[in-house]
């Protein structure tokens, strides 16, 4: 059976390449095309399959200002040739799911969101820094020739899974198609050292609008606490600006440094809408609690304390479970210092050890195990 698992583009490790690690692993004969590809940027599991990329590779600035292409991406999708393939997997948060495969072929999306642009953020990159007055008409017709694309191509896969209940739902709306849920997988073991007392604050992320890590920025600057902030992104010079003197960018670290730094944090601080969120399960393999907008796939992976009472809530099975974090519900940087105000007064309920068993339901072996058998299955109804 030919195998072709087609990626958006490959020019950093982030949630969406940690699961394409894991589907190359699991289909290592696969062939995997993708708009582009930065050499030497994702994991060497990656790095040695066989990678077709698209015309885009050869455009200008692509390696560093590839979204400026997204206009042409539909087409540029389009354009891999699947005909000789029995199975096509696509890795999907844009337009991956888009790619034409055999009629005979069995095309299967693991859909990390329906393309954000265009759906539930597009105020968010219309309105975002950078992005001038008299464009913005133009970027809002192109959002919905892109919109209406999204929905076309989604006619092209035979079935969906989703990362979360919350993708699910979106799926649902914009698609009107159903998706089972496998949770992304989260490498625990390479996060489970010692906890240690926390010394400061810490953002793990892309420095991108949606993130919405000016807000964290914000209130720390008026809590006047340690935040160190990892990641690299369009919005790191402006974060830089906006920044006291307690807030610390420390770019791009190597996972085993993440690790330390995890380890040594007080809590992970987690200020945007998410549709998972691996992240947040990276602290918690860490033994280290969450703050976070209790909004999208962040409500599903970490149980909240009760501000209130400082008494654990309960799952929805209605038995009771120790937290792992605590939420805030609005957008702001007022909502943010409450929260950590909060964290200060109930810090001491949070078990390192019943934090990291809570990570453990998401650990790369059940993204495995699930994975699999959701493949094959549908693969044996689609061939009967």
């Amino acid at each position: 059976m030919k195998t072709a698992i087609v990626h958006d583009w490959l020019t950093g490790m982030r949630g969406g390449e940690k699961c394409l690690e894991q589907l190359c692993g699991l289909f290592p004969d696969a062939t995997v095309f993708t708009l582009l590809h930065v050499k030497g940027s994702v994991s060497p599991q990656i790095e040695r399959m066989p990678i077709r990329t698209s015309i885009i590779q050869q455009l200008p600035f692509a390696s560093t200002k590839y979204r400026a292409y997204l206009p042409v991406m539909p087409a540029a999708v389009e354009r891999f040739r699947l005909s000789d393939y029995d199975l096509v997997l696509s890795s999907s948060h844009c337009v991956a799911k888009g790619a034409i495969a055999s009629p005979a072929a069995c095309h299967i999306c693991y859909c990390y969101t329906p393309m954000r642009y265009v759906w539930d953020l597009t105020e968010d990159y219309l309105t975002a820094p950078g992005v001038p007055h008299l464009v913005r008409p133009l970027v809002s017709l192109m959002f919905n020739y892109l919109r209406m694309w999204d929905q076309l191509s989604a006619t092209r896969v035979d079935y969906f899974l989703a990362i979360s209940e919350h993708v699910a739902r979106r799926i649902r709306r914009y698609y009107g198609r159903e998706a089972e849920v496998i949770y992304p997988p989260v490498e625990t073991a390479a996060f489970s050292r010692k906890p240690e007392r926390g010394e400061y604050f810490l953002i793990v992320s892309a420095l991108v609008p949606y993130k919405r890590i000016d807000l964290a920025v914000l209130a720390f600057n008026a809590l006047n606490l340690p935040l160190k902030v990892i990641g690299l992104g369009p919005e790191q010079r402006r974060l830089r600006a906006l920044a006291r003197r307690n807030v610390e960018f420390l770019g791009w670290v190597t996972q085993d440094d993440l690790a330390e730094y995890y380890a040594r944090c007080r809590a992970l601080v987690f200020p945007g809408e998410e549709d998972f969120g691996i992240v947040p399960l990276e602290a918690q393999a860490a033994g280290k609690p969450v703050i976070a907008l209790g909004r999208g796939g962040v409500v599903e992976t970490v149980i909240p304390i009760n501000r209130q009472e400082g008494l654990p809530i309960t799952r929805r099975s209605g038995e009771e479970a120790a937290p792992t974090g605590l939420f805030f519900y609005e957008k702001s940087p007022q909502a943010i210092q409450d929260a950590v105000k909060g964290f200060e007064k109930v810090e001491a309920s949070f078990d390192p050890y019943r934090i990291r068993a809570n990570a453990s339901r998401f650990d790369v072996s059940v993204f495995r195990e699930r994975m699999l058998k959701a493949v094959h299955s549908r693969l044996e109804g689609w061939w009967q």
